[in-house]
């Protein structure tokens, strides 16, 4: 058996209680008023619970706080480690620039959405999907702190258009995307498809400005992040960042892109 991940630890633990109490899963549910199957999802790791969740458990466990701790280890572990680095980054940032040539940025990422992103490649087990989610649900917070980064992304349009997790989660998607972006300090362009070749087609990257002033890179690769602040890296990176702006769509034409395939997905 492979190393157990907090989540599983947590899961593990719940089931062992809940028996300690002499209590079934459905015991359970109507003493919390969650449903059985996500008791049984959250017991064998497959669901990560909500705060109110285990807020609820540890009232009807008597159980001292014991799983809002496991919680909070969970969502302290669920990045994984070669990522660690770029989300303190990414959480002291003044000004993140994003580009995406094939999928909806992380941090403007729906639940679904995410959860549909990281299933669909069959690469990783039930565990890890939550782990992950949790993980790119909290970087989220970077966008409503008291003092946001200014954040700007530019993605392809296929990145629109590609069909992740079916209509309901599009939809749903595209209403968050279409909320956010009017946020004062959130900007998304749009690389339209007549563009044709353009410099963003070799992959994503990341930049973030730090508060001294100086520039960090981030680029994902199919193995880990790499984060980078070597200057000719970055550099290189901002000089294509440049160019994509070029090709992309004015804020408004942008939006105007986005409403129209939105419509299309309800």
């Amino acid at each position: 058996m492979g190393e157990v991940s907090t989540l599983e630890f947590l899961g593990g633990e719940l089931r062992r209680v809940r028996r300690e109490r002499g209590l079934s899963q459905e015991d359970l549910a109507q003493r919390i008023n969650y449903s059985s199957s996500l008791i049984g999802m959250v017991e064998i790791g497959h669901r990560t619970p909500s705060q109110d969740f285990v807020g609820r458990v540890d009232a009807a466990l008597a159980s001292g706080g014991f799983f809002e701790r496991l919680l909070t280890l969970v969502r302290a572990d669920a990045a994984p480690p070669w990522l660690r680095e770029w989300i303190q980054v990414e959480a002291e940032a003044t000004l993140i620039r994003w580009f995406e040539p094939s999928l909806i940025p992380g941090l403007l990422q729906t639940e679904a959405y995410a959860r549909a992103v990281l299933a669909g490649g069959g690469m990783l087990r039930e565990a890890e999907i939550e782990q992950r989610i949790t993980s790119r649900l909290a970087r989220q917070e970077v966008l409503t702190r008291e003092t946001p980064p200014e954040v700007v992304f530019v993605v392809d349009e296929a990145v629109l258009r590609r069909r992740i997790g079916g209509p309901k989660v599009l939809a749903e998607q595209f209403d968050h995307l279409l909320d956010v972006i009017e946020w004062a300090h959130v900007d998304l362009h749009v690389v339209p498809a007549e563009a044709g070749m353009h410099a963003g087609l070799a992959g994503a990257f990341i930049l973030a400005r730090t508060s001294e002033g100086g520039e960090v890179a981030h680029v994902d690769t199919p193995l880990r992040a790499h984060v980078t602040d070597r200057s000719e890296d970055v550099d290189s990176l901002q000089r294509r960042w440049e160019n994509l702006r070029g090709e992309a769509l004015p804020r408004r034409a942008s939006r105007q892109l986005m409403r129209e395939v939105a419509a299309s997905w309800t």
